[in-house]
């Protein structure tokens, strides 16, 4: 792919053997595209077609099959939901050249526990087993907060309530309860919690007790837990969880920052209102960035597999080993069952906003997604929620939307999140902070105040991708070592927290 356009070019051209070009802006009829005139308005991001494309022939972009056409189109005409449809066609995808520039030793200031994570951040927690004690979780925060309890802590970044709709109503086995357990339990385990506070109801289907007996769980200065029921009420609760609350500021407070080398970060990556620049420029750069990590031993996360749905050959591609590939592919076809006997399509996507962006078919989507990753080999695939085993590049099973998704990366131990957007998604997350990457300069210059990054430039000929690698990596270790990202200052995070919900509510 081109990583750099000139300033004044029209329309860019993603892969040389591609039958359509990108507008870069507006385009009026008649206006000179590779030497064809356009033969109607051309959105800013979307697909003209440069050579004739016969009634179901291939329709390519990035150098892959983004679907066919279904109707006959001529050169200079608008490619989109009105003669492109979904294909089973697929190219042939090699692993290619992995990215292994030469960089100097990275580092930043963050907080090293007991067990030997890294943290960016030093919450403490108030995590509930079940929605009916999410009230009191709320009010035991809140009240935290009217109180001044953190006023001489000024070591500890704050107090979360980690409240959700489920933890009853539900199977006590199966895929849905063991995916609850792990999110829980990962999310109290994330190194950005100096220290956790578990409030259950007392009758729940997700039991305190079952938790603590199946990871091993020791109450101690930085853990503890109670019930509503136990404690007498919700008034009693909440003065207990202040009490509580009261002996473990200090123990959390006591952590300090230091130096750490880079390779202690642990990425989640993730895009959301995505346009046709999302697979240009901020995915792209992400990916970059993700290499730039990769390649000093960070972990980075990949995940929402339905949005790798038509790209996940180039994935197998890059598998480090061929069971890498395999369990993968395992976590596909379970997502073609799931999604039949729900009566849906794995290509549902893209959504209305996604298609009024430029993006025609879930192929072109899940190229674009992809590129998130950047080149590095894929080291290993993991369910939702699950413990890390390696670093390097990872693959994580998740839906494709992305509050869940991140709850499922947090749980699996991502102390950041970077988050590209190119029609302007709103998100944050606690505990672990979310940068948040703009596919094109409008919607950066629109929302500022929610975008870190924007990566608008490369379309335009401004920038590379290896520059806006970089400039992500710096962001992110500054944001690692305690800079407040947008969504921090704006105070997202406190409602984010989605695990995702499988089986039947009952």
């Amino acid at each position: 792919m081109s990583d750099v356009v000139s300033a004044d070019a029209v329309a860019v051209r993603l892969h040389p053997s591609d039958n359509v070009v990108v507008a870069t802006r507006r385009i009026a009829p008649g206006t000179r595209v590779e030497g064809i005139a356009a033969r109607e308005a051309v959105p800013s991001g979307h697909k003209i077609a440069t050579a004739a494309i016969p009634m179901g022939s291939a329709v390519r972009k990035y150098g892959q099959v983004i679907g066919v056409a279904t109707a006959d189109i001529a050169p200079g005409a608008h490619v989109h939901t009105q003669n492109l449809a979904m294909s089973d066609l697929r190219e042939a995808a090699s692993g290619g050249q992995a990215w292994n520039a030469v960089q100097a030793p990275k580092s930043f200031r963050g907080f090293r526990r007991a067990n030997g994570k890294t943290g960016v951040r030093n919450y403490i927690g108030v995590l509930t087993s079940v929605n009916c004690s999410a009230t009191v979780a709320r009010h035991i925060a809140e009240a935290a907060e009217r109180q001044g309890l953190l006023r001489d802590f000024g070591h500890v970044d704050g107090i979360v309530p980690i409240v959700h709709s489920s933890g009853c109503g539900m199977a006590n086995s199966g895929d849905g309860f063991d995916i609850l357990k792990r999110t829980l339990w990962g999310t109290a385990a994330n190194a950005n919690f100096g220290a956790v506070l578990l409030v259950g109801l007392g009758c729940e289907m997700m039991q305190i007790d079952r938790l603590k007996k199946d990871y091993g769980i020791a109450e101690g200065e930085s853990f503890q837990s109670y019930t509503i029921q136990d404690a007498g009420g919700t008034r009693r609760a909440i003065e207990e969880g202040l009490a509580r609350l009261k002996t473990m500021l200090p123990v959390a407070d006591r952590a300090r920052r230091e130096e750490v080398p880079a390779s202690e970060l642990v990425l989640g990556l993730q895009c959301g209102g995505s346009d046709a620049w999302s697979g240009v420029t901020s995915n792209p750069a992400l990916g970059n960035a993700s290499d730039r990590l990769a390649a000093l031993g960070a972990t980075v996360i990949l995940s929402e597999t339905p949005e790798i749905y038509g790209a996940e050959h180039l994935l197998y591609a890059r598998a480090r080993a061929s069971e890498v590939s395999t369990k993968l592919r395992a976590r596909l076809d379970w997502w073609e069952h799931y999604t039949r006997i729900n009566g849906a399509e794995m290509n549902n996507n893209p959504s209305p906003g996604n298609k009024a962006g430029g993006l025609t078919t879930i192929l072109e989507k899940s190229l674009g997604a992809v590129a998130k990753a950047g080149t590095s080999p894929l080291n290993d695939v993991i369910e939702y929620a699950a413990p890390l085993r390696e670093r390097g590049l990872n693959f994580m099973d998740s839906p494709g939307f992305d509050p869940a998704s991140a709850t499922g990366q947090v749980a699996s131990g991502a102390t950041m999140i970077a988050f590209t957007t190119g029609r302007g998604s709103a998100y944050g997350c606690k505990p672990s902070p979310s940068i948040k990457l703009a596919s094109n300069s409008e919607i950066y210059a629109r929302m500022k105040d929610d975008i870190d990054i924007d990566c608008g430039g490369i379309a335009r000929g401004l920038a590379s991708v290896e520059d806006k690698g970089a400039e992500v990596l710096d962001l992110l270790l500054r944001v690692a070592s305690g800079e407040k990202s947008k969504s921090e200052e704006l105070g997202y995070g406190g409602a984010e927290f989605v695990p995702w919900q499988v089986g039947a509510v009952m």
